[in-house]
């Protein structure tokens, strides 16, 4: 079913990567092998030179794992996909493919912590050159761009400041310039955006997050279309290692099928949640692209199908009074992490983006009471309630 565009949405979620095997297993069964074997020493051989299609060491590539891309791909109307043993794992096979000593790249400031951190130490360890701009003005990242530009690396919606990037305008400009765009498209996932199709070359994910959606494996992706990116992503990969285990793939499988249902049920809690906070007097500002006090609420209703389920706000009070929230909800979790079942928060300048500068924090906008808040869907008048009590507390 690998790109059938006559099915929708839910329908490949459901069913796209699905292969008969010989017992006419519903479910995608779990090869759990490390090696597979040959049908003689010539078979071996075409394998190993390409020239045959079939597996060899499940590093490399294992049925149930190809199973997961195939469906991920579909979904995000891309023709490969590579699957991850972390979001990270993608992030690192993704700059060590296409960077190497004297390159440079364009980022989104306000990118996934790690993302960034990994840019700014190792790779510029290995003689790469990162410049990171406010993406959502394109002609920031048009300025920053250089002769020696490799890759211009998006985050939209950023995490945690929930700033958009227009994706076709900027996958635009990089075009002219011979860049390849990418994409990290976790916080919307295929459902609400498909970069893709505005433009991107390559699209990333945290299959932690929406796409597995159940808060019980961390897992990776990326997904295009180029052919010639195939190779490339694929070798690097199996050099490094950070393929993903078969049983990892087959939750993340599972998990897949009830996308959209969990991200739109989500998305409903989050928009009246959003509108809820924002007219809290001990709300100092709510960040949430489904309400048009955000400054790029137009973009959103261009470029995505719906706002999602993940919003930043400041509470009036500053850090102390951030905490004091985030030490009173009783039905939120206090984790990191995002697009899971369950409803989290947490602090961003202190947990996940501890490791940036104070002062890359500030360029990003990731202030000292920003508060990151991933909507479940559990009941949304118990979700109300608890930052009702909390808030109270204050």
């Amino acid at each position: 079913m690998k790109n059938n565009k006559s099915y929708g949405l839910d329908t490949l979620a459901v069913h796209a990567g699905d292969f008969k095997d010989a017992f006419g297993s519903v479910v995608t069964p779990i090869y759990q092998t490390s090696t597979f074997e040959f049908k003689d020493a010539d078979h071996g051989a075409r394998l190993f030179a390409g020239e045959e299609d079939g597996f060899i060491y499940t590093r490399i590539g294992n049925p149930t794992i190809r199973s997961l891309e195939e469906k991920l791909a579909t979904l995000e109307g891309g023709q490969f996909g590579l699957a991850f043993s972390s979001g990270m794992g993608a992030v690192s096979t993704l700059f060590a493919a296409f960077l190497g000593q004297g390159d440079h790249v364009v980022s989104t400031a306000a990118v996934y912590g790690p993302s960034r951190g990994i840019l700014e130490t190792y790779f510029k360890k290995f003689g790469v050159a990162s410049s990171f701009v406010n993406t959502a003005d394109e002609r920031e990242v048009e300025k920053a761009i250089q002769p020696n530009t490799k890759l211009v690396y998006l985050e939209t919606p950023t995490n945690p400041t929930i700033e958009l990037t227009d994706i076709e305008a900027v996958s635009s400009i990089a075009h002219e310039y011979g860049i390849p765009v990418v994409v990290d498209n976790t916080f919307s996932s295929p459902v609400l955006q498909r970069p893709l199709e505005l433009g991107a070359d390559i699209v990333l994910h945290s299959l932690t997050k929406f796409i597995n959606g159940h808060a019980d494996v961390v897992g990776g992706a990326l997904i295009w279309n180029k052919e010639d990116f195939t190779p490339l992503l694929r070798k690097t990969m199996a050099y490094f290692g950070p393929n993903m285990d078969p049983h990892q793939a087959y939750l993340v499988y599972r998990g897949a099928k009830t996308l959209s249902l969990r991200v739109l049920k989500a998305q409903e809690n989050a928009i009246t949640i959003a509108k809820y906070l924002e007219n809290h007097p001990k709300i100092e500002w709510v960040k949430y692209p489904g309400l048009k006090s955000h400054p790029q609420y137009d973009l959103a209703k261009k470029q995505m199908k719906g706002p999602g389920s993940m919003m930043s706000f400041g509470v009036k009070g500053g850090l102390e009074a951030g905490k004091k929230l985030m030490n009173s909800v009783q039905l939120a979790k206090l984790a990191v992490s995002l697009g899971g079942v369950e409803t989290l928060i947490q602090h961003p300048a202190s947990m996940t983006h501890a490791g940036m500068s104070p002062e890359a924090r500030k360029q990003a906008g990731i202030t000292d009471e920003l508060v990151r808040f991933s909507v479940g869907i559990e009941d949304v008048d118990d979700l109300i309630t608890d930052l009702s009590q909390a808030l109270e507390k204050i």
